[in-house]
């Protein structure tokens, strides 16, 4: 019989439990496992996109994207985050993931240690095993922020450092205090930090801060897929140094060529076009999070209020959470995110509040039995 011979950084990693769950759900289950907006995108970022077909723009664009959107975003993080990314330091990506994947590949070699938070999103660790590095993951503090210690203790020999504020699968915000100390500590210690800041527009109270505002050594990475409700439109983008982003460049040159020309006109309608649906969006998450929280806490669960994103992150028993599966409603495995949270849950509440309040009496009557 054949052998089929598979390359060993692809063998010691696993898909992803998120996907797992979703491919596998009964038919009339309530998704609240996908970080998918449940919004359409909206009306002027579609339209930039129907006038770019129309217009014939449907070829190869530069490999770095359309000087336009790098214009676009340059002033973006001038206005919104106060960094000065001129747009030969942006690299337009297909998502936030394609753009955590070059970073990766082009900055960390055989056996280089990459930090982040633990619970943390889901890709960190695989991109680094790709990459031929070693993942390790920095312990969260009782309300579900990084131990800014602990990061400074396992930042020492590390080559990245990989920030998300506001985190995933958390909904934590990290304050000034601690992201100012992180990262001018990382730039002491000749670590590069990765800012992933997808959820930025989607906080309930705190500031957002980015690292890139207390080091030069940061890479910021950022995404239109959750701000404009285009996930499926896998249009993300960096930005950093110029030593960093010519090295991201050949990745991505070989592996995407570009990003989607129709889906960089989109964007470029929705960075500079109104922004009340945003805000729009940014309210109702709000409200449903404060449906959903108070409804678990009514339960019996105790855990932080996130501050933003759009998840919740439950201590929830393993066999609960079985159950909670079984009455149709898909939430992900603590597990799925590291090894320090397998008594949890993510829920989210980016779903309807019609099917947020069926999700809760499934719940309510999975806690019951």
């Amino acid at each position: 019989m054949k052998e089929y011979v598979c390359a060993e950084r692809c063998r010691g990693i696993e898909i992803s439990g998120i996907r797992k769950l979703f491919e596998s759900a009964r038919p009339d289950s309530i998704d609240l496992g996908l970080g998918q907006p449940d919004f359409d995108t909206p009306d002027h970022v579609k339209e930039g996109a129907i006038q770019a077909i129309r217009g014939g723009k449907t070829g190869y664009t530069s490999n770095m994207g359309i000087p336009e959107l790098r214009e676009a975003l340059s002033t973006k993080f001038k206005k919104e985050n106060g960094l000065s990314y001129d747009p030969g330091q942006i690299i337009v990506t297909a998502g936030a993931s394609e753009a955590l994947h070059i970073i990766m590949q082009a900055l960390v070699g055989e056996g280089d240690r990459v930090v982040f938070a633990d619970p943390g999103f889901v890709s960190y660790g695989a991109l680094a095993v790709l990459a031929g590095g070693r993942p390790e993951g920095i312990p969260l503090d009782a309300k579900l922020h990084l131990d800014v210690e602990a990061a400074k203790s396992l930042m020492d020999g590390a080559r990245l450092i990989v920030i998300n504020s506001p985190g995933n699968p958390t909904g934590a915000v990290e304050s000034r205090e601690s992201i100012q100390a992180i990262a001018e500590y990382a730039e002491d210690a000749g670590v590069t930090v990765v800012s992933d800041e997808v959820y930025e527009h989607f906080i309930y109270g705190p500031s957002h801060h980015s690292p890139a505002t207390y080091s030069d050594d940061v890479i910021t990475v950022n995404a239109a897929s959750k701000t404009y409700a285009m996930t499926g439109w896998r249009l993300g983008y960096l930005a950093g140094p110029k030593e960093y982003t010519e090295q991201c460049l050949k990745v991505h040159q070989y592996c995407q060529a570009c990003a989607s020309s129709i889906s960089q006109y989109a964007a470029l309608a929705g960075y500079t076009g109104p922004q009340e649906c945003v805000h729009q969006m940014r309210d109702e998450y709000r409200r449903r999070r404060d449906y959903l929280y108070g409804a678990l806490r009514e339960m019996g669960f105790s855990f932080p209020l996130p501050e933003g994103a759009f998840y919740l992150f439950v201590p929830m028993k393993r066999e609960i959470l079985a159950r909670v599966l079984e009455k149709g409603v898909i939430i992900v495995p603590g597990s799925a995110f590291g090894c320090n949270a397998p008594d949890y849950a993510r829920i989210s509440y980016a779903a309807s509040m019609e099917k947020l309040k069926t999700a809760v009496e499934r719940i309510r009557a999975a806690v019951g039995e």
